[in-house]
C-alpha cells in the first residue's frame, strides 16, 4: 500500500474508533464506505488512496450564507454569545469562515491554508477546486478561507461556516464554487436577507442562485430563509405587506420548501414606541429564533441521516448513473472505432487493388510472394494493422474525454468517471466488451446489498430518535465530554483524523 493510502486507512480507523463511542450506526456506515471502495477501485472511480468516506463531511455542519449587511455575523455572535466576527453595515469580511469550538480562553484566527490543508476539515484541498473554476486562484487560498476556533460551549459537536455576501464580482466563480461545495456539505443552510434593503442586485443575485437551485434538491427541507432586521419595518403603515413582499419574491423564484423567518437583534433594534405592536414584533422575532435555534441544536441528528443517504446516493449513483453513462460511452466509442477501422481496411484495400491493377500482381504475382519474403510482408501488414487499430482506439476514447467530463459534472456524482472510461478503454479490453470494468452480477449483488443495510441503518436512527409505540426503554448512554463534564455526544466529533 503506498504512504497515501496508509494515510487514508489510518484516518478511516481513528475515525471508526472515534464513532464506536459515539454513535455505531455511523460506525457501520463507514464499513458501508469501505465496501464502496473496493468497488470503485475494481472499476477505476477511485485511486487506492482515496475513499468516498472522505468525499463527505462527518461533522455537523451548519452554514449561514446571505447578502452583506444582513447581520450574518451578528446572529453568529449573538449564538455563541462571544464577539468573534465583525459586525457593520458594509462588508466587513470577505473570506469564508470556518467557526469550531476549542477549549482555550482566547479565539484564534488561523489562515486558510489550515483548512486546506488539514483532512480533518470539509475543505481539504478544495484550491484544487477553485485552480479548476479560475486559473492562478488556487494558490491564493488565504483571500478565500480563514479558519477561527472559540471556547463558546455552543460549538461542541458542530462547526459553522459564515459566508461572505454575494455583492463582490471580483472572486464571483470561485466564490460560488465554494459556496456550492458548503451547500452540498451542510446539515443546515441558514439564508439571510436584510429586511432595509428590499430591492438590492445582490437580493436577486442569491435569490437565483440559493433559491431556485433549492427546487432540485432533495435535501431542500434544510434551508431556511431568515429575513432579518425586521424591526426597521415596524415604522411601515402595513408591515405585514413587507413581509408578504419577501415571501413573494421567494416565491417567483420557484421555492417549494424550506422556511421563512422573521428575526432581528433586540440589542440593534431600533425604539418601537406602540406597546402592542411591539409586543407582536417580539413575540414573532422570539417565536421564529426559537425554532431556528432548535434546528441547529439538532444537526447532529440531521447529520447521521445525511451520511446515511450519502451512501445510498453514492451506491445508487454507481448503478443508476455511472454504469448507463459508461456503457453508452463505450457503446458510442466501439462505434466510431469500428467506423473508422472499415474506413481505414477500405482505404487499404483500395491501395492493394490499386497496385495489383497497376503492376499487374493478380494475373501474374512474383514468386517472392509465396516465399517467405511473402509471408514477412504479411506479418508486418497485420502488425501495421493491429497498430492502426490500437491507435485508432486511443484516439477515439480521447475524443470522448471532454463529452464525457460535461456529463460527469452534470450528474453530480463522486468518483472519477474519466478514470473509469480509460480503464475500461485499456489496450488489452476488447472493445466488444459491452459492460463497463470491475461491473458484472457480483458487483451488482454487493451494491444491493449495501442499499439494503443502508435502511437498516435508517431504521435503527428511527429506533434511536423516535419512539412510535410508546414503551420504555433504556437511554443509550452519553459518553462523558472530552473535559470531564457530561456533554454531548458529539463533543469530540471536530478531534478525529
Amino acid at each position: 500500500m503506498s504512504e497515501s493510502g496508509v494515510l487514508i486507512e489510518g484516518r478511516l480507523k481513528q475515525l471508526e474508533r472515534h464513532l464506536e463511542q459515539e454513535n455505531p450506526v455511523l460506525l457501520d456506515t463507514v464499513r458501508g464506505f469501505r465496501q464502496l471502495d473496493r468497488i470503485a477501485y475494481r472499476m477505476g472511480l477511485l485511486e487506492r488512496d482515496e475513499s468516498f468516506a472522505t468525499h463527505i463531511s462527518w461533522w455537523p455542519l451548519i452554514a449561514v450564507l446571505g447578502t452583506f449587511s444582513s447581520g450574518k455575523s451578528t446572529f453568529i455572535n449573538g449564538y455563541l454569545n462571544e464577539r468573534l466576527q465583525r459586525t457593520g453595515n458594509q462588508a466587513v469580511d470577505d473570506k469564508f469562515t470556518v467557526i469550531c469550538f476549542n477549549r482555550e480562553q482566547t479565539a484564534h484566527a488561523l489562515p486558510g491554508i489550515a483548512l486546506d490543508s488539514d483532512p480533518r476539515f470539509p475543505f481539504y484541498q478544495i484550491s484544487d477546486e477553485i485552480e479548476k473554476v479560475a486559473r492562478g486562484e488556487g494558490s491564493r487560498i488565504d483571500a478565500y478561507l480563514q479558519l477561527k476556533a472559540c471556547p463558546s460551549e455552543q460549538l461542541r459537536g458542530k462547526i459553522l461556516i459564515d459566508s461572505p455576501g454575494f455583492d463582490a464580482d471580483a472572486q464571483r466563480t470561485s466564490t460560488l464554487r465554494i459556496t456550492d461545495h458548503i451547500i452540498d456539505l451542510s446539515d443546515l443552510v441558514l439564508v439571510f436577507f436584510d429586511a432595509r434593503h428590499p430591492e438590492p442586485g445582490a437580493m436577486r443575485d442569491t435569490l437565483r442562485h440559493l433559491v431556485r437551485e433549492t427546487i432540485s434538491r432533495n435535501d431542500s427541507g434544510k434551508f431556511l430563509f431568515i429575513l432579518n432586521q425586521i424591526d426597521t419595518t415596524a415604522r411601515e403603515d402595513n408591515p405585514e405587506e413587507v413581509i408578504a413582499a419577501w415571501q413573494r419574491a421567494l416565491g417567483e423564484q420557484g421555492l417549494t420548501a424550506g422556511r421563512f423567518f422573521t428575526i432581528y437583534n433586540p440589542e440593534a433594534a431600533i425604539p418601537i414606541e406602540n406597546e402592542a405592536l411591539r409586543n407582536r414584533y417580539e413575540s414573532k422575532r422570539d417565536a421564529d429564533m426559537g425554532e431556528i435555534i432548535g434546528r441547529m441544536q439538532q444537526v447532529e441528528i440531521e447529520r447521521a441521516y445525511r451520511i446515511i443517504g450519502a451512501l445510498e446516493k453514492t451506491a445508487s449513483d454507481i448503478e443508476d448513473r455511472v454504469v448507463p453513462t459508461l456503457r453508452q460511452t463505450l457503446a458510442l466509442w466501439r462505434k466510431r472505432t469500428l467506423i473508422a477501422d472499415a474506413v481505414i481496411l477500405g482505404l487499404l484495400l483500395m491501395g492493394l487493388i490499386w497496385l495489383g491493377l497497376s503492376f499487374d500482381l493478380w494475373n501474374s504475382p512474383p514468386a517472392w510472394l509465396s516465399g517467405p519474403t511473402g509471408y514477412a510482408i504479411g506479418f508486418l501488414l497485420c502488425a501495421a494493422l493491429a497498430g492502426i487499430h490500437f491507435t485508432v482506439r486511443a484516439l477515439t476514447a480521447r475524443g470522448l474525454i471532454r463529452p464525457l467530463r460535461h456529463k460527469e459534472k452534470g450528474l453530480g456524482i463522486r468518483g472519477d468517471l474519466i478514470k473509469a472510461f480509460r480503464r475500461s478503454t485499456r489496450p488489452w479490453r476488447s472493445i466488444f466488451f459491452t459492460r463497463p470494468a470491475g461491473w458484472g452480477r457480483r458487483t451488482r449483488r454487493q451494491l444491493v446489498e449495501i442499499l439494503h443495510q443502508t435502511d437498516n441503518y435508517v431504521q435503527r436512527l428511527n429506533d434511536r430518535f423516535t419512539n412510535p409505540s410508546g414503551a420504555v426503554r433504556n437511554a443509550p448512554p452519553t459518553p462523558p465530554a472530552e473535559d470531564g463534564s457530561k456533554g454531548h455526544g458529539a463533543s469530540r466529533a471536530t478531534t478525529w483524523g
